[in-house]
Formats: structure tokens, sequence, C-alpha cells
């Protein structure tokens, strides 16, 4: 709780997850829109400098002169088939700028807008438009790896709910299952595990999950999926959180590499350091203003080849982070979806999160048979808190279909 005379930036502030719905509102939005530009023969960069611009106009259209910080919090990348992490070419390096999007390759589409430092991230997977897909079908490998990658979001998001949170039953009943063992991070790789390779499919080594605050998308907890050596998670979701949740799959072994392509994305740190360039310390000025410590990529700044030179000594002296481009050790295709969550006391609110596939289009004889996997699969996210239908038999809703549960439910909190 906040004490007298401080703002409360918690979910317990109405004010707060209004703000964060309202860059989730934004997100979705210019996703949808972005995603209708992804075609044959188009240029990743002019697609993403498209979004970019789209973002700062929707952005300017709420919280008019209100003295609130408010943009971009993640620059629209749309990265290549076996690429995993996300891809933003610059203009001025012509190999990359010269990318174009092939017909039926795997893309990944992520960015996302802030209010008041309140962000939200949203990426989602599609296929670029072909004859091969031109009924909206798709077929062997990709359909694998799609509904892979759906299924796996789906239980991950279930496996985060604390214990308890959603039982029913006796009063004895709710306080056994809430007394329950938070799942630990490695049981949840091993569940999901089983899903992806239900459609011969790897979970992507590090695929990681970070609380969210405001002003920052890289809190002090994190879930860390198929922990490469070195790397692991700290800390279990609460109610009363935010996080940004990734799931990645590839068709391949799920292990990665760093690929030679420039980074280009960005983000200022906590740390401070007296630069000695004056080229230097010009870029962070501007990166202070325009982005705070949200991620951003350099042909956003004014002088974007400057801006290749002085990013150097800020990176170097670990005032700016930058994010390598990673992409699967075997190229092979990689899926990858991010959601933005709230968890309250009525369970699971997504805030922003990637198109509900239509299951019907993907094809393959594949398909998740372990009934513990099933049986999460078949739980809700929350709670409904809406009015209750004149209609008190409902139909119960397939597993495939649970995801769909929390939609025209009420998500305010007391």
């Amino acid at each position: 709780m906040a004490e007298d005379g401080e703002v409360d930036y918690t979910l317990n502030n109405p004010d707060t997850l209004t703000k964060y719905k309202t860059a989730a509102q934004i997100s979705h939005k210019v996703l949808e829109t972005v995603t209708s530009w992804c075609v044959e023969g188009e240029k990743i960069l002019t697609i993403c400098e498209r979004g970019d611009k789209l973002l700062d106009e929707e952005v300017g259209k709420v919280y008019k002169g209100k003295k609130i910080s408010k943009g971009i919090s993640h620059p629209t990348t749309v990265s290549p088939s076996s690429f995993v992490t996300p891809y933003t070419p610059l203009s001025s390096d012509p190999g990359d700028s010269s990318t174009v999007l092939k017909p039926a390759e795997v893309i990944k589409i992520q960015l996302g807008a802030q209010i008041d430092g309140f962000g939200t991230i949203v990426c989602d997977t599609i296929i670029v438009p072909s004859e091969k897909n031109k009924d909206n079908e798709v077929p062997g490998r990709e359909a694998d790896l799609l509904l892979a990658t759906h299924y796996a979001n789906e239980l991950f998001l279930r496996l985060m709910i604390p214990p308890g949170l959603l039982a029913w039953g006796s009063d004895e009943e709710k306080k056994k299952a809430a007394s329950e063992r938070p799942i630990t991070q490695s049981k949840m790789t091993q569940l999901l595990e089983k899903v992806v390779k239900s459609y011969d499919c790897n979970l992507v080594e590090s695929t990681t999950s970070w609380l969210f605050e405001r002003n920052e998308i890289e809190g002090k907890k994190k879930i860390v999926l198929a922990p490469s050596e070195g790397s692991k998670g700290e800390g279990i979701p609460e109610v009363g959180e935010v996080w940004g949740v990734e799931m990645g799959v590839s068709l391949g072994s799920g292990k990665v590499k760093t690929l030679d392509n420039r980074p280009t994305l960005h983000r200022r740190t906590t740390i401070t350091y007296g630069l000695k360039r004056p080229s230097s310390r010009q870029i962070l000025s501007e990166i202070v203003k325009k982005f705070g410590t949200f991620p951003f990529s350099l042909r956003q700044l004014d002088d974007e080849r400057a801006a290749k030179v002085g990013v150097v000594e800020c990176v170097r002296s670990n005032v700016v982070r930058q994010y390598e481009v990673i992409a699967d050790k075997d190229g092979a295709s990689v899926s990858r979806v991010f959601s933005t969550v709230a968890i309250t006391k009525n369970g699971l609110v997504r805030l922003t999160a990637p198109a509900s596939p239509d299951l019907s289009k993907l094809k393959t004889d594949k398909k998740i048979t372990d009934e513990e996997i099933l049986k999460i699969l078949d739980r809700p996210v929350a709670r409904s808190t809406g009015a209750k239908s004149k209609n008190k038999k409902k139909k119960k809703k397939p597993a495939k279909k649970a995801e769909e549960e929390e939609e025209g439910e009420s998500s305010e909190e007391e």
C-alpha cells in the first residue's frame, strides 16, 4: 500500500489497470494493422517504420493534456522464420534493410505501447500468405508448430496461476488447494515439453517471462523455460502482479545461436556512468528523453548513423543494454508469442495476447494425449465476475477452447 501523499501504482489502484488496458488496446489495434501489411515481398524495415508511426499516432490520441509519460514500450519488430529474438533492421545497413518477407514464411510480429510507464507488449506468429495457404489453411509442419505454441502458451498461463486461487468446493477443499506448493519452474518446463513434443517440436531454450512494473519490463522475478547452462529463474507469480509471458517453440532442437547481424534493439539500464565522448552523452540524453527504460531501435533516434557510433560507449559502459540477434541453431522455423497478463484475485486477465488461431485451419494428425495436460488445459484462467446468466445450465467448453473463457468477463478489481 502507498503511504500518505504517495501515488499507489499497484493494481489496487483502479487507474493502474485502466492505463494498462488503454496501452493494451493500442497494442492490439496496431498489431492487427501491422499483421495485414505482412505480405510477400514487403520489406521488413518498411513494416517496422510504419508500425512505429502508427503506435505514436494511436498513443497521441489518449490522455491528451495529461502530464504523464506515454509512448512505445517496444518498437515494431518482424522476425524472419528462424529468428528467435525481435528483429528491426536499420535503413543504413544495406544488407538487412533490403530483407523482404517470403511466401509461407513463419514470422513473429512484436510491439507495444505504454501509458504513464505501464507498458504492455504483444507478439504473434503468422504465416505469410501464399498459394500454399491461400484458404487460410496451414498444413504440415507449420501447423504442428502453431498448435504446439498455442497449447503450450495456454498451459503455461494456467501454470502461472497461484495455487488455490480458483479453487472451488467446500471451505476445506479450498483451504487444501491454497496450501499446495506453487509449481516449480523445472516442473513447468517438463509439462510444457510434453505439449510441444506431442507435435514433434521443442521449446526454445531459455524462453524467459518477466515481472512487469512501472517503467520496468524486466523486474525482480523471472521464469526461464528450458534454461541453458548458467541461466535460471527467480520467484513465483503472485496476486497483484503483471507479467510479460513469452512462449517460444522450434521445429528444430530448440538450441540457439547468436547471428552476425548488427544488434539494433537496445534498452537503457539503471547503471550510471560518466561517458567520455560527447556523441555518447548526446545519444544517451536522447534515449532517456524519448524512451526512458523501455526498449528502442537505433532507427528511432534522430540521426541513425550517429546513433550507431554513440551507442558503442553506452553499451561498453553498461548504461545501455543491447539485444543480440538470436536464431535457431539448426536454422529451423521458430514460433513465438508474447502476452501481458495481470494476476488478480479473480484469476488471470489477458491484457494483451496473440490472436486465437482458427484450430480447424491447422491440419495435422498429431494431438495431445497426456491426461494430466488435458486436465490442466480444461481449467478456466479466471472466475466469472459478471452478471449471472438467466440460463444457468452452461454447455461445457472443450479443452481446446478453454482460453476463451475469460473473454467478455469483467476484470475490474477492488
